[in-house]
């Protein structure tokens, strides 16, 4: 396998590549590189590609710059030509006043906006990579992301400045927005204005760096092309969510997720659609913003869903939301009653579908009449999938085994051995259990290792244990996930205090606010359980599995 010659002048992120044969194999068709003038989004072969220019550039000049592109909650809205207006004069900051050259990692940081998503798009632009986090990471796991990633600069709203400068990133520029000083993003804009022509970036240079955390240990870096981020557009997107020009989107997932950058900016920017991005995206302000900005497409997670049935059956005509035609469910398994209970309330048809930060975004859904309730769905055309067992080898249909995929986007892991872990001759392996029925159609049947998955989000239960152990009272811990109705599971902490440490519901809220010090507060055990030891072999490893049955 070959590269295409690179566009990086700071080639960190081309040098961590897995080798090629860690690689899975990739599925190359049609969509998967450069497009061509004509037939935009679509292309022969592997060649020169940005991304950012594709989905703004070329979408304005195809549907043209007067179309609205982004829209916030306050009720401003930018067109396509303003957006670009602001892209470049963006771009122009980053390379001309900050420094920033192709191949350099940009740290993004900050709420749900028209400004952040238009920082990404402009260091997609300047050929640089991005590295989107949430606003609620603690200083600790900033400077461990930012180690992992080598960034050099960070663009990062002024409200959410104080935690990154705590973390001490050795060399991290940080230049705030929204403040309003000379040393602002948006000042340096403003004087910087006029068209930037994008980085003539490879298709398969690295676009962005997006974190997860595993089950285990140090967070892996999962790295994208420029290619990779129109081939979710090319296949989920097109293929199964069918945008139109005149829909408006909306969700609750943060840029900082892949479901989020999917669903919020390039699914919309790819089909010249709007998004309204929202800085706070609650079940109750999700279904404000649909009535009062119409949105048609909505993404969010099944506790999203079940909350705005509640707050609908309460509240019956407090919200319009007739103008909802799409609405897309990941990031946990959609209980068949709960897409039930939408579709009866609002007539329109939940798209449940599952993916991974490894493979950017979904690859297994189903839409319209080829939803079945209680299955995930069909592979996205352009996907494959099959159900193995431990040793790679696939199981008969309608037997429990792990999902193995492949399509045009694969895990390339930054510089981390576990690439060996997840890709596995040739495929895929997402570390979820299903089972294939005899049609090809997927249905859930849990998670493979221990993550747990709350509300959407994905927590490593050995990253909350570590968390705890940092306290002084705590001897041992075990985190793990209890079934509950209405986030799919909550985080279950089962904690031995050290000899005169009480036992009680003081103690329990003390190590939550302990945990929630040092780790994103979704990761806060919700359920604390006081045991006078934790279940062990005779060999003494841990016992999960007793936990999660109750003890």
């Amino acid at each position: 396998m070959r590269l295409t010659p690179s566009a990086h002048v700071d080639t960190f992120t081309r040098d961590g590549l897995p080798p090629f044969d860690q690689w899975p194999e990739l599925l190359l068709g049609a969509r998967d590189a450069a497009p061509t003038r004509d037939r935009p989004g679509e292309s022969p072969g592997p060649g020169r590609l940005n991304c950012g220019a594709e989905l703004l550039d070329r979408t304005a000049a195809r549907l043209g710059p007067g179309r609205p592109a982004f829209r916030s909650g306050t009720g401003e809205v930018w067109s396509y030509g303003r957006l670009r207006e602001h892209v470049d004069a963006l771009a122009r900051a980053l390379t001309e006043r900050l420094g920033v050259v192709p191949g350099n990692r940009v740290l993004l940081r900050g709420p749900t906006s028209p400004w952040l998503a238009a920082c990404w798009l402009a260091v997609m632009k300047a050929g640089a990579v991005a590295v989107t986090v949430l606003p609620q990471h603690r200083p600790g796991e900033l400077a461990t992301l930012c180690a992992i990633a080598r960034v050099s600069h960070a663009l990062c709203d002024i409200r959410s400045v104080a935690a990154l400068a705590e973390a001490r990133v050795p060399g991290l520029r940080i230049t705030p927005y929204g403040g309003g000083g000379p040393d602002d993003l948006l000042t340096l804009a403003a004087a910087a204005p006029g068209p930037y022509e994008a980085v003539d970036t490879a298709a398969d240079d690295v676009a962005l760096i997006a974190f997860t955390s595993g089950t285990t240990g140090r967070p892996k870096g999962c790295m994208h092309f420029h290619r990779d981020v129109l081939a979710i557009a090319d296949t989920f997107s097109r293929q199964v969510l069918r945008p139109e020009p005149d829909d408006v989107f909306a969700g609750s997932p943060p840029l900082g997720f892949t479901f989020g950058l999917g669903g919020l900016v390039v699914f919309p920017l790819h089909a010249g659609a709007s998004s309204l991005l929202l800085e706070e995206a609650h079940p109750r302000q999700l279904l404000a913003a649909v009535t009062e900005h119409r949105v048609s497409v909505l993404f969010t997670a099944p506790t999203a869903y079940r909350a705005m049935l509640d707050e609908l059956a309460a509240h019956p005509q407090a919200y319009d939301i007739g103008s909802l035609r799409r609405c897309v469910s990941a990031g946990e398994n959609l209980p068949a009653a709960t897409w039930h209970a939408w579709y009866e309330r609002t007539g329109s048809r939940i798209v449940n579908g599952i993916g991974a930060t490894e493979l950017l975004h979904i690859f297994v859904a189903a839409a319209d009449d080829a939803i079945r309730p209680g299955t995930t769905g069909l592979p996205v055309p352009g996907w494959q999938a099959r159900i193995v067992d431990g040793a790679g080898a696939p199981v008969p249909d309608g037997e429990p085994g792990l999902l193995a995929v492949r399509g045009p986007v694969g895990c390339r892991y930054l510089a981390d051995p576990r690439q060996r872990d997840y890709v596995r001759d040739g495929w895929n392996i997402t570390g979820d259990t299903y089972v294939r029925e005899a049609d090809g159609y997927l249905r859930y049947v849990a998670r493979a290792d221990d993550m747990i998955i709350s509300a959407g989000y994905n927590i490593p239960g050995p990253e909350v244990e570590d968390a705890l152990l940092a306290h002084p009272d705590v001897a041992e811990a075990a985190v793990v996930g209890r079934p509950d109705e209405r986030r799919g599971e909550i985080v279950t902490a089962y904690v031995v205090l050290r000899p005169g440490a009480a036992p009680g519901e003081e103690t329990a809220e003390a190590l939550r606010a302990f945990v929630r010090a040092r780790l994103v507060p979704y990761k806060t055990p919700r359920a604390v359980v006081f045991l006078d030891a934790l279940p062990r072999t005779p060999t003494g490893k841990l016992q999960r599995f007793r936990l999660r049955q109750g003890g």
